[in-house]
């Protein structure tokens, strides 16, 4: 199939356009290059330099006429969205309702959207399926909803097919080392963690150590990328498939504390990752892990590559050459 990455130059996009050209796809990244990287661009692709902000660029690109649009081109800073929503109201709504427009001005039938477990703010209760109740605890999550409603809408009266796939903390690096790109201004922990042990950073901060976890900080579901890449895929296989809009977690049911994430690094490193502990942030709950039996389910989805070994040890790989 013809396919369209939107944000295929960045981090999670650039791992899945290597799996759908791995799968046999003709891909072209549509890439503004703000947080993408060229390192991260497989040479097998098409490369198109556009904004989604600007309709002349979208209709240059999509003129070209694809099966599938698939979207990563979005700002994903949850603490950023509370101190400029503007930002991410521009990007993350006007961009993504531009790249449904042109979806629809040229017949593009497949809509893979990057979605968020943001969209289901304070847990009720645990672990997160997909019937949860969505109440976002933060703008960037109100973002996320408010394009997964935009779909379902563009959905009825067009008849475009989608799928909303709902991450929880996307990490590691390609196993297979083709992918070396760091993320730009990243503000996940474990790339934090990692910029401490190489010495990008002198030290990082935890956000409490008081939890009802065992070890008092924050437990989180993290998921490897290549995992989430294979989730692409088999998404848009179902939609060709099934002609059915598709909705799912992306998660492993499993959780990791901060502390564990810590001193995991430290023991595939060697290196002394230094950090303070900090007040809790507002908003933070103790644990957030999903259930992913509906993906499993519908699209034959397990992950294979998200224990905390592999996780670490594929993103020591990159950030290891950058040691100070």
């Amino acid at each position: 199939m013809k396919i369209i990455v939107a944000g295929g130059a960045g981090y999670i996009g650039s791992h899945v356009v290597f799996e759908l050209i791995d799968q046999g796809h003709d891909v072209t990244i549509f890439d503004d290059m703000s947080l993408g990287s060229e390192k991260n661009i497989d040479p097998r692709a098409n490369f198109v330099k556009g904004s989604t902000m600007a309709e002349s660029d979208l209709d240059s690109v999509c003129q070209d006429r694809f099966d599938c649009m698939l979207h990563f081109a979005a700002w994903k800073a949850a603490g950023e969205s509370m101190t400029n929503p503007g930002k991410y109201a521009k990007n993350n709504l006007n961009g993504t309702i531009n790249l449904i427009n042109a979806c629809d001005r040229y017949d593009i039938e497949y809509f893979i959207f990057s979605s968020s477990a943001a969209v289901y703010g304070m847990p009720e209760y645990l672990p997160l399926d997909e019937m949860h109740p969505l109440n976002p605890g933060n703008y960037y999550g109100a973002t996320k909803l408010m394009v997964e409603k935009n779909l379902k809408w563009f959905s009825d009266l067009k008849g475009m097919k989608y799928a909303s796939l709902r991450y929880f903390n996307a990490a590691g690096y390609d196993v297979q080392g083709r992918i070396t790109g760091l993320e730009k201004n990243p503000q996940n922990l474990i790339p934090i963690i990692m910029e401490v042990a190489c010495g990008i950073r002198n030290d990082m901060q935890v956000f409490g150590n008081d939890y009802s976890t065992e070890d008092g900080t924050g437990v989180r579901d993290y998921i490897h990328v290549n995992d989430l890449a294979v989730a692409h895929v088999n998404a848009l296989d179902y939609l060709v498939n099934n002609k059915k809009n598709l909705l799912v977690n992306l998660g492993t049911g499993k959780g990791h504390s901060v502390r564990s994430v810590i001193e995991k690094t430290e023991e595939v490193t060697g290196k002394a990752v230094k950090f303070k502990v900090v007040d809790r942030r507002n908003g933070d709950p103790d644990t957030i892990i999903a259930i992913s039996k509906l993906a499993n389910d519908l699209m034959n989805w397990i992950p294979t590559h998200s224990d905390l070994d592999t996780l670490i040890r594929s993103t020591w790989q990159v950030y290891k050459e950058y040691v100070r």
